[in-house]
């Protein structure tokens, strides 16, 4: 991974990074999820709009840690340069505060995993499973601190680990595939499941097995709403693609950041469309919507049996780990770089003797605890903490790719010309995707998002008066007015219940 005498990432560490992050509790909840939301061709559709926008994105970061290696805190440095201090700031809070609210999610699922052998973690939001998530968070907390080298080369055996399940299940589910099935679910037709009297027969969880139902089709949902109902889980899966650029001041060379960006991109998009059509062709559309999560278990579990259950739910904890632990060193490392640019307070630059920025991990550990208790008082809490992640991380995603577009129409770094027609219209699809995929979200999220921003901007606040400078120039105070705005309406729809959590 990194030699022992530079102790730099080579291209092969930062893919893992990149792969690492990426792969964590959204892949292992596909089928269920684009059950739930979409047919076949919608899914198609979707993921061709998700590839093709998180490619254009993933181009962006390449271009940008080519062009500008000296900006090498990724995700945060470059809304700084391009839109001054505040959006510098809310760039780096709305990523960090977004993985916090990932890492949530990730334990949310390891617990609703286990509670399909053990009821007493429910769903993963019960008063057991939170208190057991809390002991994993701080035992994590305490691995962290021992060194980000040593967490990194745990990450990387870790995501090695976890594509072995993935890769079995691609295998089987391809050698079960019913076309008569996937053309049944491809226009993503409701289905009602209607047993046979004489034919019907319940699993251990009490389902119908297809073969010993009758369907019956009803209207179909627009193309358009299955579309877009799919767009925050395409967003949370492709989180994580950040994570070589972030961690591009360890890098051997500035140019292995955008490779691996590049590489760990493609390889799991590959893996994210296998899953989800492959998974149309093995149960009706109604069945996939009626698994619970991991519902990629539930799927194994049709073709193989109980042991496919438990195959896939053990790589589901070892991937959801793997990915706590990359989103970890992540937040923390967002935090810390925006400290060293004074946009954050100076207590979260402190590192202690293993190098380990040690008060950005503590208030990054702090605020995932907060959630984990949080969820016991909401309903659907995995789903409500995959679609926040992704409109808190989209924000900051959206003006990346917007600096992008002001670089290149500058042309600063291109001063002989080459490539700046091509990077120019990278960036401005890129920005385009990341303005649709905020719009696809919905009001709800975005208001919520609002309701995160407002408060985390004391910590500006406080930096700024450390400093002694003023908080806000003209632009930033109405940019501040929209984000408390936002979350004073939120605030009143939680009180008032039209925003249900």
């Amino acid at each position: 991974m990194s030699s022992p005498t530079d102790g730099k990432l080579s291209v092969g560490a930062l893919t893992a990074l990149v792969v690492g992050s990426m792969i964590g509790a959204g892949i292992f909840s596909l089928p269920a999820t684009f059950g739930r939301a979409s047919g076949g061709f919608g899914a198609i559709i979707a993921w061709l709009i998700a590839g093709s926008g998180m490619l254009m994105l993933a181009f962006v970061f390449q271009t940008l840690a080519q062009r500008k290696p000296d900006l090498d805190s990724g995700i945060y440095a470059y809304a700084r340069a391009g839109f001054g201090n505040y959006l510098g700031f809310a760039s780096a809070f709305g990523f960090w505060a977004g993985t916090c609210i990932g890492n949530v999610s990730y334990f949310i699922l390891i617990k609703s995993t286990l509670g399909a052998f053990f009821p007493v973690f429910g769903d993963g939001n019960t008063v057991i499973a939170i208190g057991v998530s809390s002991l994993l968070l701080w035992s994590f907390h305490l691995l962290v601190l021992r060194g980000v080298q040593e967490a990194a080369v745990i990450n990387t055996i870790a995501t090695v680990a976890k594509m072995i399940p993935i890769l079995v299940f691609i295998i089987l589910v391809a050698v079960a595939f019913d076309r008569e099935l996937f053309v049944l679910n491809f226009w993503g037709t409701h289905a009602a499941i209607t047993p046979d009297p004489d034919l019907a027969h319940l699993d251990d969880y009490g389902r119908i097995g297809h073969a010993a139902a009758e369907l019956v089709v009803a209207p179909q949902e627009s193309l358009f709403e299955q579309v877009r109902s799919t767009m925050l889980v395409t967003v949370f899966v492709f989180l994580g693609i950040e994570g070589a650029s972030v961690y591009s001041r360890y890098a051997r060379n500035p140019r292995d950041v955008g490779v691996a960006t590049v590489l760990g991109f493609v390889g799991v998009l590959c893996l994210l469309i296998l899953i989800t059509l492959l998974s149309y062709g093995v149960l009706l559309r109604p069945e996939l919507a009626a698994l619970r999560q991991p519902s990629m278990a539930g799927v194994l579990e049709m073709i193989v049996g109980r042991w496919g259950a438990i195959f896939i739910s053990i790589g589901l904890i070892i991937s959801v780990l793997g990915a706590f632990l990359s989103w970890t060193l992540l937040a923390c490392e967002v935090l810390h770089a925006a400290a060293h640019d004074k946009a954050m307070p100076a207590l979260l630059t402190r590192e202690n003797a293993h190098g380990v920025p040690s008060a950005a991990l503590w208030l990054t550990t702090l605020f995932v605890q907060l959630f984990l208790v949080l969820t016991f008082f909401t309903e659907a809490a995995f789903t409500l903490a995959l679609e926040l992640t992704s409109s808190l991380t989209l924000i900051p995603y959206l003006l990346v790719a917007a600096y992008a577009v002001k670089l290149a129409r500058s042309g600063e770094t291109y001063e002989n010309g080459a490539g700046h027609g091509r990077d120019l219209l990278i960036a401005l699809l890129a920005t385009a995707y990341a303005v649709l995929m905020v719009l696809a979200g919905g009001l709800k999220y975005l208001l919520l998002s609002a309701l995160i921003y407002g408060p985390g901007t004391l910590l500006y606040l406080k930096a700024r008066h450390e400093q002694g400078v003023a908080a806000f120039s003209g632009a930033e105070k109405l940019v501040f007015a929209v984000v408390v705005l936002g979350a004073l309406v939120a605030l009143a729809g939680l009180v008032g219940g039209w925003i249900v959590l």
